[in-house]
């Protein structure tokens, strides 16, 4: 059923950006009010849900301490919990473009559990499901690809402190590339299919891809050389000052290139996606309070911060 023109999917996005702005605004708004305020075990268990890594206070108390799940492991370094949200998105997503391929070149139908499932989310009729636009594998494709980088990444680049994130945090983020790749699907409704893909959507989406892909990359590479010598063994599990490249303009650049990779994706699927703007929007808010935590982590650690720096939009925010 439609409602104002929303699909269920529109509205699970539209909710979940109005979720992290109202976080964001409600972050705000503690860090003006009294201590006594802020120290309220209801405000400890919202900073703590909203928080990760190296942002969580260090003296919180036990009660919160009891959802912790570390960013990485004792054992087996490698198999960090962090890098389990993309192994997620790498097999889930890698199935639902094997699935696209063979409908998009092969003419096959979609299988009838997908096909109702987009139906469920679009408030269609899954029999109306009979093909995938091309555009719309080319951004599969490109956020697979996205997975997998962050993926090595995850295990081969970054050094990760001994910090953790929320049970809770750890389950949205399980959930959360499942239900990215179901709504590339949902994009274009199935009456839309039939045109063939815009080619300078296609360059230019694909351009700013790589682009933005490139920048996160060395961002990542920047951060990890913070604590590791020249050998590249890790030296040191300390947040340091990250200098040099975007990080001179942002505290977050990498925060801002995952949002311009999302922007992409809008790109290649031709800009009339209403839906993934929707995603975008929620990648907007999302990073946004991440990368002020940020911010203010930085400001309260380094004493001699650059004040020019924004936290995460270059010049603006």
């Amino acid at each position: 059923m439609l409602i104002l023109g929303f699909t269920a999917i529109d509205f699970t996005w539209i909710l979940l950006s109005l979720f992290f702005l109202l976080a964001f605004c409600l972050h705000v708004f503690l860090s003006h009010t009294s201590a006594k305020c802020a120290q309220s075990r209801v405000c400890e268990l919202f900073q703590d849900l909203i928080r990760y890594g190296k942002t969580k206070n260090s003296q919180r108390p036990s009660y919160v301490r009891m959802c912790d799940v570390p960013k990485r492991t004792r054992w087996f370094p490698p198999f960090r919990w962090f890098s389990h949200f993309y192994v997620v998105s790498v097999v889930w997503n890698g199935l639902l473009i094997t699935v696209s391929l063979q409908t998009a070149l092969l003419g096959r139908d979609l299988p009838l559990w997908l096909s109702n499932t987009l139906g469920f989310l679009t408030d269609s009729s899954a029999a109306a499901w009979k093909g995938v636009p091309l555009c719309t594998v080319v951004a599969q494709v490109l956020l697979w690809a996205h997975s997998v980088r962050r993926l090595v990444e995850c295990t081969r680049v970054s050094v990760f402190s001994r910090g953790v994130i929320h049970t809770v945090q750890y389950a949205f983020g399980l959930g959360y590339y499942i239900l990215l790749g179901l709504t590339l699907l949902c994009v274009r409704g199935p009456q839309q299919h039939q045109g063939p893909p815009v080619l300078w959507a296609l360059v230019g989406g694909l351009l700013l891809f790589l682009w933005a892909s490139l920048l996160q990359h060395r961002c990542l590479l920047l951060l990890a050389h913070l604590r590791t010598g020249k050998s590249g063994e890790v030296q040191t599990l300390e947040h340091g000052l990250p200098r040099g490249g975007w990080f001179e303009r942002v505290s977050c650049p990498h925060y801002f290139a995952e949002l311009l990779i999302y922007l992409s994706v809008g790109v290649v699927l031709g800009g009339g996606a209403l839906t993934w703007w929707l995603v975008v929007l929620y990648v907007l808010f999302n990073q946004a309070l991440a990368a002020q935590l940020c911010h203010e982590f930085y400001h309260s650690t380094f004493q001699h911060y650059p004040r020019q720096r924004r936290a995460f939009l270059p010049f603006l925010f």
